[in-house]
């Protein structure tokens, strides 16, 4: 049904996605690609539209225009030869959907599930998988994120990082392709943001193809593979960190990077 292709290579293709809440367009117009097996950065000032494109790609919010395939197949609407989008059926959607994890700013751990309950809660209720196989992916992925001894320990007796960390591994454990982290440090300490950074390095060195919104600029320039770079909803630069945040810089970008929380960013790239 859909005429939007995207190369063989990519995890996600963003063709002409534009989003409307009301009378306010937050993304214009956005082309871009996600390559498998790489992580791509999504900076930029707040507002800019970065979260309402990972939500989009998601399908947690529904593009106003455009197409979005996700390892080729069409998320949510389809692109008719016609040029007709085409909303597909709620099954068609679960099945695409199903390969993508998705962690936010917020832990959103069930307070009254111990680590293991969490990570293993959605295998039994949304997949069927049997308690004890459900139990044993969901300790495999706490081991990987560093926290199987803490797997009896309740959200309240974890701090921010070992949340953060068991919301990834709670993601994992669905054995996604792609992982989307929208901000997953944000409302963390310097100390417990670097063990959440760990896990997301870790993940990238094995493989998993990546899209993290962030304002860790030293992580982005480090780590990622591209940086797409977005102001006022619009897509302005993309490509290596080489590429964009080498001098001499684009200037909307050297202005963000020195303004950005008054911490002379630009000296970390």
């Amino acid at each position: 049904m859909s005429s939007v292709t995207s190369s063989p290579d990519c995890a996600i293709s963003v063709r002409a996605v534009s989003k409307r809440f009301g009378q306010t367009e937050v993304l214009h117009d956005i082309d871009l690609d996600i390559p498998q097996g790489q992580v791509t950065c999504v900076i930029g000032p707040s507002g800019s539209g970065k979260s309402t494109l990972l939500r989009c790609m998601a399908f947690l919010e529904e593009a106003t225009a455009g197409t979005i395939l996700i390892n080729g197949e069409p998320l949510g609407f389809a692109q008719e030869n016609g040029g007709q989008r085409v909303r597909l059926s709620p099954q068609r959607i679960r099945e695409v959907r199903s390969h993508i994890g998705m962690c936010f700013q917020q832990f959103n751990l069930w307070p009254h599930m111990t680590a293991l309950g969490n990570v293993s809660e959605a295998l039994k209720t949304a997949r069927g998988v049997p308690k004890a196989q459900a139990e044993e992916r969901a300790m495999a992925q706490l081991r990987k994120v560093g926290l199987e001894d803490r797997a009896g320990h309740y959200p309240s007796q974890l701090s921010g990082g070992q949340q953060q960390r068991v919301a990834i591994a709670r993601a994992l454990a669905c054995e996604p392709k792609i992982m989307l982290f929208d901000e997953p440090t944000s409302s963390l300490d310097p100390e417990l943001t670097g063990e959440v950074l760990k896990v997301m390095r870790d993940l990238a060195a094995d493989g998993m193809t990546m899209v993290v919104v962030s304002h860790e600029i030293g992580f982005a320039a480090s780590v990622a593979h591209r940086i797409t770079f977005l102001d006022q909803g619009r897509l302005l630069l993309q490509g290596t960190p080489g590429e964009v945040f080498g001098k001499p810089r684009h200037p909307r970008l050297d202005q963000f990077l020195d303004t950005y929380l008054d911490r002379g960013a630009a000296m970390l790239v």
